[in-house]
């Protein structure tokens, strides 16, 4: 069987909304790992698994069992799974790393698989829009903010942080969700820098944070702009089979690309 890489984001664990509950989404993906162990090369995570994460230095969230059960099964198993930060759950440090053995990306990295090259990161802060986030996320990621934040007493630090991210995911359910167009949409615009600027060339630029599934063919007509999606309401996840990269929706017969 020939083996494949997946790519998945935006999940918001934590949160009840969009179709379901956050109990029936951990259940749906759990599932969609088990179809996908069958044939995975690698899993690629690429932020947002969480709708919010802070890990103090003896206590993590409450909750998870199942999708930490079965992350923990796949990397037993064999099968390299990589995780990046999302903006909801940037407060990741070391706990998956060490308890399951499953790298945490806080930048960009570019990883090549059979022939080909691929970037990814989460996609938060690039771009030239999203300044006020952008000089947040300085805040969140200074390292005094953090032991600022530990010392509050979990239940009463995760409840505020649960609260802002709540707050923050329904402003970003605001924005217009539909392809703004080349011009009007701020990853085309850092993938086209990025293009003229990275050396191997890189064949596909894959993001989550967008909630939008998008492939997107860049002006050099080579590299591809791939946005995951959201499990919240479409399922939707990247898959490289060798050949062909592509987006696909899980246990949703409506689920379409954006920009198409």
């Amino acid at each position: 069987m020939k083996k494949k890489v997946y790519f998945i984001s935006d999940i918001h664990l934590g949160a009840d909304v969009g179709n379901d509950t956050s109990r029936e989404r951990e259940k749906r993906v759990c599932r969609w790992l088990n179809k996908v162990k069958e044939d995975a090369s690698q899993i690629y995570i690429v932020g947002d698994l969480f709708d919010f994460w802070f890990e103090y230095k003896t206590v993590v969230p409450k909750g998870y069992i199942r999708i930490l059960g079965k992350l923990a099964e796949l990397r037993d198993s064999g099968i390299p799974i990589d995780f990046f930060i999302g903006n909801h759950d940037m407060w990741m440090f070391s706990y998956l790393d060490k308890e399951l053995g499953i790298p945490i990306h806080r930048k960009g990295i570019i990883r090549e698989h059979f022939g080909k090259h691929f970037f990814i990161h989460h996609g938060d802060g690039k771009g030239p829009r999203d300044t006020k986030y952008k000089l947040l996320k300085m805040v969140f990621a200074n390292p005094l903010c953090q032991w600022l934040f530990e010392r509050l007493h979990p239940n009463f630090g995760i409840w505020l942080a649960n609260a802002w991210s709540g707050s923050s995911r329904e402003k970003h359910n605001l924005e217009e969700e539909e392809f703004q167009g080349k011009d009007k949409e701020w990853l085309v615009a850092y993938v086209e820098k990025k293009v003229k600027e990275l050396d191997p060339p890189i064949d596909f630029f894959i993001f989550g944070h967008r909630h939008l599934a998008i492939d997107y063919t860049m002006s050099n007509g080579q590299s591809r702009y791939i946005n995951l999606g959201e499990w919240m309401h479409m399922n939707s996840y990247g898959v490289f089979d060798g050949e062909k990269m592509e987006i696909l929706f899980f246990e949703n017969e409506d689920g379409k690309i954006a920009n198409k």
